[in-house]
């Protein structure tokens, strides 16, 4: 596994720098570097620095966007962009990034695989979630270079809004291509991987987001696990009010 430095690790730590050092050494691997199957579960972290007193910070390269809810959105990517992270994103959230002078590269450049299936399917592919599910280890390098992947640092992804299309009384069959699924995969997924990365699933945590990479440059493990905790809430709330509406339609006799 890959650390910046062995000093980098958290102080309340050393002997675990201590042993790393010493892998190192008696494997004969220039130092950070080791091959052991070692974690310190309290510090390590993939794309990571360590601030004042151990403090544990993830660096942004690569964020995803891709948003039903656009609020907020251009000054986001500009912000980010501005930030020098590459940003990937889809359909109407890239024509409105780029129609505001936001860098994007379509997610369909970026895993060399177009929309199908009248938009059904556009991020569920192993470059997208290799990339984001993907550990900062020797073996999870490897598979990644394997498949022409590299890693997602963030995902910013907020879901159709099902909710707003059942208040209107839609038609069943319009009402299931408003069940979103690759953003849901993606949020659980980042929120999964919350080590590594940053899930922001409401737009009004842009601005927050945004303040500590200025100030930082990176975001802090505290907050990582808040959204984390966020990302899965509004996930399962989500699934929650798609299983009550259906369940009172398919009750009421309705069908495709």
């Amino acid at each position: 596994m890959i650390f910046r430095s062995p000093e980098g690790l958290c102080e309340a730590h050393p002997a675990f720098a201590q042993a790393l050092r010493r892998a190192s050494l008696t494997a004969g691997l220039p130092n950070p570097r080791s091959d052991i199957d070692a974690i310190c579960t309290c510090c390590y972290q993939g794309s990571a620095t360590w601030g004042p007193g151990g403090k544990q910070m993830s660096q942004l390269k690569r964020a995803i966007l891709s948003v039903s809810d656009k609020t907020g959105i251009v000054e986001f990517g500009k912000g980010l962009s501005g930030m020098g992270v590459e940003i990937l994103s889809t359909g109407g959230t890239a024509r409105e990034l780029s129609s505001n002078g936001v860098n994007v590269t379509l997610v369909e450049d970026h895993t060399g695989s177009p929309e199908i299936l009248d938009g059904r399917v556009k991020t569920l592919h192993p470059r997208i979630h290799g990339g984001i599910l993907a550990r900062r280890t020797e073996f999870h390098l490897t598979d990644l270079a394997r498949i022409g992947a590299d890693y997602i640092d963030m995902v910013a992804v907020n879901l159709y809004p099902f909710e707003k299309a059942a208040a209107k009384g839609v038609p069943l069959n319009e009402l299931v291509e408003q069940i979103d699924i690759g953003g849901p995969c993606m949020i659980r997924a980042a929120a999964k991987n919350f080590e590594r990365l940053v899930v922001v699933c409401d737009p009004a945590d842009y601005g927050r987001v945004l303040d500590q990479l200025s100030t930082d440059k990176c975001i802090n493990r505290d907050m990582r696990m808040e959204l984390a905790l966020k990302a899965f809430r509004h996930t399962a709330r989500y699934d929650a009010a798609i299983v009550e509406e259906l369940n009172r339609r398919f009750e009421a006799g309705e069908r495709l």
